[in-house]
């Protein structure tokens, strides 16, 4: 299983500045929750904006860099490469950035997607979901709290 998890605002915003654009502890906590035991595939950028592997999960970059090393994570040079060096038990989850969800969605399984409804000033953006491909299976709406300062939605789409 392959599936691409990311937050997103109203119009496809990921980030500014090589970081997120708001900070949701809730979205934090399921993306730990979710991802823990399994692989992460990300780009160098992502990962050098997370600053190390995370804890209990094989962490797989994509770079172009052939001299590139991190320390404790599985360093390749293509998707092809990163999804050939997950382990059969695991789920494979792509994590950023732009680059890498415009190249994977097309072969990814599941969309798991945490949609921030507000309008963002970003310089990345995630790839348009195309409805004649994906289907809305679950969504989990939460209003602002003195914690969360959007509405958000947990929402998960599988391919038709």
């Amino acid at each position: 299983m392959i599936t691409l998890i990311a937050a997103i605002g109203e119009n496809n915003e990921l980030g500014k500045n090589n970081d997120l654009i708001w900070h949701l502890p809730a979205d934090l906590k399921r993306f730990k929750k979710i991802t823990t035991g399994h692989s992460i595939i990300m780009g160098r950028n992502t990962y050098e904006s997370i600053g190390k592997p995370l804890p209990n999960r094989t962490s797989i970059i994509i770079t172009r860099n052939k001299n590139y090393t991190a320390k404790g994570c599985i360093v390749v040079h293509s998707l092809t490469e990163a999804l050939a060096q997950v382990p059969k038990n695991q789920t494979a989850f792509i994590i950023g950035g732009a680059q890498i969800y415009k190249e994977a969605i097309n072969l990814v399984d599941c969309l798991d997607i945490c949609k921030v409804h507000s309008s963002f000033d970003a310089d990345v953006y995630f790839p348009e979901i195309d409805t004649a491909i994906w289907q809305e299976t679950c969504r989990e709406s939460f209003l602002a709290n003195e914690t969360h300062n959007y509405n958000y939605s947990f929402v998960t789409y599988h391919k038709k």
